[in-house]
């Protein structure tokens, strides 16, 4: 039975540049072994370097990287306790599954038989089992990914990383495979860092999640913590659907804030945030429309989707163009009804301006 001893990662003050292009600024972070971790963030901001630099195929410019509790800062990727599941995937053509997901057992000089071995129970833990004659051409693309993910834990990696694994694949195929790939990482206990800049994905397979912005981090924690206590507007954007309004904080009491929006007044948790201008977070599935004659804030409707579960709109306010999600499909408002739209101040959140 394969045996996986998951290790921590750690960076201390890692930096990358690239000639005069720091690509990633002083970094500190910490992965707990076990678990997933996602890095997170728009084209641009660090999140491939990062994962780059915990596989070795990149060194660090200053700094000290970490795994297992072992300094790895200048060893390259041959000598790291790492695999990677890439992109692309990365099959040989040629081979057939079984000697795809021994190759790098071979590499590593393991007798043909016990890599063939190893290669098979690599093939039952992603769900291959009897797959392994078969050539890549013959699977689909759910099953090359998941062949990738067997090629890269047969190794026994301290750490598994994957860089934009699902791209490839379509949407409804994503949401399988990345719910297999969570599967198979909480089976084997592995510790996983995962990229992607998909704030879905990001979500349904992490215990944390890293957003990176500008080439250091911008807020870390739980998927929910990111929804839920956005410490910034990148974050309240960047995490799931968000409007963002421009209000004002009159006063702050024992953690609740007196906002004024559109002359209306809420009570709304104050998000360390002290009087004076701030931006209130309203998700779209808490924002409600209503008759025109009832409370709320007055608005238009400029654009209706039905879309069976769910009416999606655009409402045009004194506050702003706001994005509206109704599970109430059976009696819809049009395009230019005049509306009131009311929300939960619990549920809202406030960041600063």
């Amino acid at each position: 039975m394969t045996k996986y001893t998951p290790g921590s990662v750690r960076f201390e003050s890692v930096v990358k540049k690239f000639g005069e292009v720091t690509a990633l600024k002083s970094l500190d972070l910490t992965i707990d072994p076990g678990k997933l971790v996602t890095l997170l963030g728009p084209s641009g901001c660090g999140k491939t370097t990062t994962l780059r630099l915990i596989a070795g195929l990149e060194m660090a410019s200053a700094g000290k990287i970490h795994i297992g509790g072992e300094d790895v800062t200048h060893l390259t990727a041959t000598y790291r306790k790492v695999s990677m599941v890439f992109q692309s995937y990365a099959l040989f053509p040629h081979m057939t599954v079984r000697q795809n997901v021994a190759y790098g057992l071979t590499v590593k000089s393991m007798p043909k038989a016990e890599a063939a071995q190893k290669a098979e129970h690599g093939l039952e833990l992603v769900g291959l089992a009897g797959f392994g004659d078969r050539l890549p051409s013959e699977l689909s693309g759910g099953q090359q990914q998941r062949v990738a993910v067997a090629r890269a834990i047969v190794l026994e990696p301290e750490v598994l990383l994957l860089d934009e694994p699902l791209s490839n694949l379509d949407a409804k195929l994503r949401r399988h495979v990345r719910e297999e790939i969570r599967q198979i990482q909480q089976r084997l206990g592995l510790t996983a860092v995962y990229v992607t800049h998909d704030q879905e994905e990001a979500m349904a397979v992490s215990d944390r999640i890293i957003v990176m912005k500008n080439a250091e981090i911008a807020q870390e924690g739980s998927p929910s913590d990111l929804y839920e206590a956005p410490k910034s507007a990148f974050i309240a954007d960047f995490i799931g659907d968000a409007n963002l309004a421009d209000c004002g904080v009159e006063s702050v009491t024992n953690g609740i804030a007196n906002v004024v929006l559109d002359d209306l007044n809420y009570k709304v948790r104050d998000g360390g945030l002290q009087k004076g201008p701030a931006k209130m977070v309203l998700r779209p599935h808490n924002l409600h429309l209503a008759a025109p004659d009832q409370a709320g804030i007055k608005g238009e409707v400029s654009y209706a989707a039905y879309l069976g579960k769910e009416i999606q709109y655009t409402v045009e306010s004194a506050i702003g163009s706001l994005f509206v999600i109704s599970g109430v499909t059976d009696k819809p408002f049009a395009q230019g009804d005049s509306v009131s739209i009311q929300f939960d101040a619990d549920l809202a959140r406030l960041v600063a301006a």
